[in-house]
This record gives C-alpha cells, structure tokens and sequence, in this order.
C-alpha cells in the first residue's frame, strides 16, 4: 500500500481556455472554483498540491504553484512541469476542467500501482484520459527528451511510458466530464 505522504496532487490549470473565454480552474459550481473541488478530492490521498499555471490568480488557494517550463507546449509541458518540481515518487495529475472528480475515483489509480507501469490513467467509455492519471516522476525525463524536440503531444508522450489502464466503473463516468465549452458549464450547473 503506497502511503499518502509519497504522492503529490498536481492540478494543471495552465490552459488557454481557448472554448470557454475564462480561466477554467476558476469557475464556480455550487459556490466553489473548480480548482478547490479537485483539491478536496486529492486531500486525503496526497501530502502536497501544486497548481501548475502562470497566472497569479491561483495563488489565492495557498497551493504552492509551479511556472510552465516549456511556454506554449500544452498538457504536455504542464505534466512535465509538476513532475520536476514534485518532491515524491508518486503524483496523481488532475486537470483543472473536471469538478465531478471523486477521491473514490482517484484512489482506484493509487490501488492499481504496480512494480511494471509507470503512467497509470483512467479509462472511461474506451477512452483513456492521461489528465486523470497517476504517474511516476521518472516520466519526466521521457517528457522532458520530447519537449526539447518539440513534441507537444500529451497521449503520444504517455505512450512512450509503461501504461496501464484502469477501467472507471460506469457509476462513476460522470466524475470525469470535462468542461470546456460554456455550454457545459451551462448543462453542468442545470445538473448539480
């Protein structure tokens, strides 16, 4: 059993948000941000959280928030990004658009770790999702080799590590719905 002072929680929130106009860590849904409600999943599995993301606006969480390395490079660089500043072996990397998370969920990923995998994600309706997974920090160094040769795809840098899946019971799809438009968040706040 891997004890929670070995993990870190690394929520990524350093997107542009191109779809939605704002800053999507910092959405509400029943009065809290985003960012606080993937926070409140990871508390009890993890020792420390970081915010990976260049806009100040995050510090108010009193989270210890990490730069981008590789400006404009995606996921990719914000994975990469967490897991160099990570201090433990283990990190459950979250982003920032999924509010439904559950720390059920996340310590589906914590029970599956094994000696072979080095990325354990989410698989959910035969989709894989690399932003609710937890890797090894080692990863970093497979990421960083990528970044300085301009790759900047998160699923194919995954891909280049060992990768077990962890199938999501369907009770649970919904703790995984990504919010990247206005009009799921609409649909979202209609729902809860």
């Amino acid at each position: 059993m891997i004890r929670t002072k070995n993990i870190t929680g690394i929520i990524l929130a350093g997107g542009k948000s191109s779809r939605m106009g704002t800053d999507k860590g910092l959405l509400e849904i029943n009065q809290k941000p985003f960012v606080t409600h993937i926070a409140d999943a990871l508390q009890p599995l993890v020792s420390e959280i970081m915010i990976v993301s260049d806009n100040s606006k995050y510090d108010v969480f009193g989270y210890r928030r990490i730069l981008d390395v590789f400006k404009d490079s995606g996921p990719l660089d914000g994975v990469y990004s967490g897991l160099k500043a990570s201090k433990t072996e283990y990190n459950l990397v979250l982003s920032c658009d999924i509010p439904l998370i559950k720390t059920i969920v996340l310590k589906q990923l914590i029970d599956s770790i094994d000696a072979t995998n080095d990325v354990f994600q989410i698989e959910s309706n035969g989709k894989t999702m690399p932003l609710v997974a937890l890797y090894k920090k080692t990863c970093f160094r497979t990421f960083q080799e990528l970044l300085v040769n301009h790759e900047k795809r998160l699923q194919f840098a995954v891909n280049q590590c060992k990768v077990k899946n962890i199938k999501l019971k369907h009770r649970y799809d919904h703790t995984i719905t990504n919010v990247n438009t206005k009009q799921e968040f609409k649909l979202l706040n209609y729902e809860h």
